[in-house]
C-alpha cells in the first residue's frame, strides 16, 4: 500500500505566460505557492481473487479488466505511461473539490505518478514528476494546459517559475523572513464561488487568442517581478493587493470565457466591502477566488459575501510526498501480488504453482487430501 499527498496551489501573477504557445516565443514566468490543502491517492496491488483487475475509486467507482477500459482519462493515461500490467486498486480523496482553479488535476496526475513509482520501489525526482505530468496532460491527453500546476504540485512552496523557449524551466524559491511571509498570508482570503468548470475548455479560447493579446500577456508576466519587488523591498504590502487588481483586469480581458456576470458581481461586492484586489484562480469560468484584504476588514468582506464559502488556508512548503509506504520486496525488487502468492505457496509446499490462484480448487484439493489420510 502506498499513499501520496500532493498540495494544491494558488497562482498570484503571470498565469497565461506558462502556456507553450506563449513562452516558446516570448518566455514566461509565474509567481505562485502551494497551500495546505491536498490530494491524497492510495494505491496497492490488487489481490487476484476478483472478477475485475483494476478498481478505481473517485467520485465514481470503476471495476474493469483492462487499462483501456478505464473511463478516468488521467488514470488511464498514467497507467499506460507507466506500463502497468499488474492489477491495481486506486483511491482518490481531495480536501477541496476538483475543477475549481487550484491545479487539482495536475496534483492528481503528479500524486498518481509518485504512487506508482513508489509501488515499483523507485524514487523519481521532483523535476521528473513535473515533466512527466506535463507530458501526460499535454501530449498524451491533448489538453490545453499550462506548465505551472505540475511543477508546483511536484516541488511545492512559494516559487517563481521561469519558462524558456526550449521548454525548460527554472524554479526559484521566494525567500522572505517569517514576519513578512506571515503578513502576506494574513491579507489573503480564499472564497469559493460555488460553481466549477473544465479548465482545458476555457483555456482553449485563451490559447487561440494569444496572438491578439500579446501586450496583455507581456504586462502580466512583468507583474511577477513587480510583485517580488513589493515583497522583497519592504514596500507597503497593500501594493501587492493593488497589483492583483491590475492583473485581474488584464486577465479577464484575455477571453470572454474567463469571467461572467456572477463572478464580476462577487468581485465588485468584495471590493466595495474593503478588498484591495483579487482574482479568479485558474483558467477562469468558476471555482475559487482570492481577495487581498487587510485583516481588520476581512469580517466585512465575509459578511458582504454571505452565502459564499470562505476557506482558511496557509502556505505549504512541501511538494508531492509519500506519507505511507508498505510493500513486499525481494532481491529483485517489489513483488506483485500474484508473485507474492506464488512464493508463499512455494515456500510452504516446495511445489510449483500455476500462475492463476484458484481458491476454490485449492480448498477442494486440500479437503480430498485430508479425507484420504483418515
Amino acid at each position: 500500500m502506498i499513499i501520496s499527498k500532493t498540495p494544491y496551489r494558488i497562482s498570484f501573477f503571470g498565469g497565461g505566460t506558462d502556456y507553450p504557445v506563449w513562452y516558446r516565443e516570448n518566455g514566461g514566468q509565474v509567481l505562485a505557492t502551494t497551500i495546505d490543502k491536498y490530494c491524497y491517492i492510495s494505491c496497492r496491488y490488487l489481490p487476484p481473487f476478483f472478477d475485475h483487475k483494476y478498481r478505481i475509486v473517485y467520485s465514481k467507482v470503476e471495476n474493469v479488466r483492462e487499462v483501456c477500459e478505464i473511463h478516468h482519462s488521467a488514470v488511464r493515461a498514467t497507467l499506460e505511461f507507466m506500463d502497468v500490467r499488474e492489477g491495481l486498486e486506486i483511491h482518490h480523496d481531495g480536501d477541496l473539490p476538483a475543477r475549481t482553479g487550484l491545479g487539482s488535476s495536475s496534483s492528481f496526475t503528479v500524486g498518481l505518478l509518485y504512487s506508482l513509482y513508489a509501488l515499483k520501489g523507485l524514487m523519481p525526482t521532483n523535476m521528473r514528476l513535473a515533466n512527466e505530468a506535463i507530458h501526460i496532460e499535454r501530449d498524451i491527453l491533448g489538453e490545453h494546459v499550462g506548465s505551472q500546476d505540475q511543477i508546483l504540485a511536484a516541488c511545492g512552496g512559494f516559487k517563481k517559475i521561469s519558462f524558456n523557449g526550449d521548454d525548460k524551466f527554472r524554479v526559484t524559491p521566494v525567500i522572505l523572513d517569517r514576519y513578512r511571509l506571515q503578513e502576506l498570508q494574513d491579507h489573503i482570503m480564499l472564497v469559493f464561488t460555488g460553481f466549477t468548470r473544465i479548465a482545458s475548455k476555457v483555456a482553449k479560447d485563451q490559447v487561440e487568442n494569444t496572438c491578439k493579446r500579446r501586450s496583455e500577456l507581456a504586462a502580466m508576466g512583468q507583474m511577477v517581478d513587480e510583485a517580488l519587488g513589493v515583497l522583497a523591498e519592504g514596500r507597503d504590502v497593500k501594493d501587492f493587493g493593488r497589483l492583483l487588481h491590475e492583473s485581474w483586469k488584464l486577465k479577464r480581458s484575455l477571453t470572454d470565457k474567463i469571467s461572467n456576470p456572477e463572478i464580476d458581481r462577487i468581485y465588485n461586492t468584495a471590493r466595495k466591502a474593503g478588498a484591495i484586489g483579487g482574482k479568479l484562480l485558474g483558467a477562469g469560468g468558476g471555482g475559487f477566488m482570492i481577495f487581498f484584504v487587510e485583516p481588520d476588514r476581512q469580517h466585512q468582506v465575509k459578511q458582504a459575501l454571505n452565502g459564499f464559502l470562505h476557506v482558511p488556508f496557509r502556505f505549504d512548503t512541501a511538494g508531492s510526498e509519500i506519507i505511507f509506504h508498505h510493500a513486499s520486496y525481494d532481491a529483485a525488487g517489489p513483488i506483485a501480488p500474484i508473485d507474492a502468492y506464488r512464493r508463499r505457496y512455494d515456500e510452504a509446499t516446495r511445489e510449483p504453482v500455476e500462475a492463476t490462484v484458484d481458491v476454490a480448487r485449492r480448498s477442494k484439493q486440500y479437503s480430498s487430501e485430508v479425507l484420504s489420510s483418515l
